[in-house]
């Protein structure tokens, strides 16, 4: 059976460590992913509930926050427990093996500290190309010597 799940999304709240009775690091979070459709009222998201443990459960807490870009790795695990008023709660999570941090607090700091005004969309905007003006055909060229051959 194969269970693996690759995310891209940004972060809905600031992520939680927590420790176990034994002292491990487990850190939970949920990330907004945009659908690739848009409804009548607006962009579509679907959100996904996220564990990390251990040293990479502090590393997102410390290194991440919300509206953080992250990457996550890992399998889907559903689970189940008993709430306070005794009601089974279902539960699906990702446990991730590995998150990249693709936008992280401290490099949204570092922008927002030298331009205060930006917007977020503005560092993803893309620069357009001309290709026929911008277009160097210079690595096309080049001479051949006689020597050059092997045959």
């Amino acid at each position: 059976m194969i269970n693996r799940v690759v995310l891209v999304g940004r972060m809905t709240r600031d992520p939680e460590l927590r420790r176990t009775n034994t002292g491990a690091a487990v850190t939970s979070f949920t990330l907004a992913l945009n659908r690739n459709y848009n409804s009548a009222d607006g962009v579509q998201a679907d959100y996904i509930n996220c564990v990390v443990w251990n040293k990479v459960a502090e590393n997102v807490e410390k290194y991440c926050s919300k509206g953080s870009l992250v990457g996550v790795e890992g399998r889907i695990r559903s689970r189940s427990y008993d709430n306070a008023q005794g009601q089974k709660v279902y539960v699906v999570e990702v446990v991730c093996d590995s998150v990249q941090f693709l936008d992280t607090r401290a490099a949204r700091e570092r922008v927002e500290a030298t331009q205060p005004q930006a917007r977020q969309d503005d560092f993803y905007d893309m620069k357009t190309v001309d290709l026929e003006k911008d277009f160097d055909n210079s690595f096309n060229s080049f001479d051949i010597m006689e020597d050059d051959i092997q045959f």
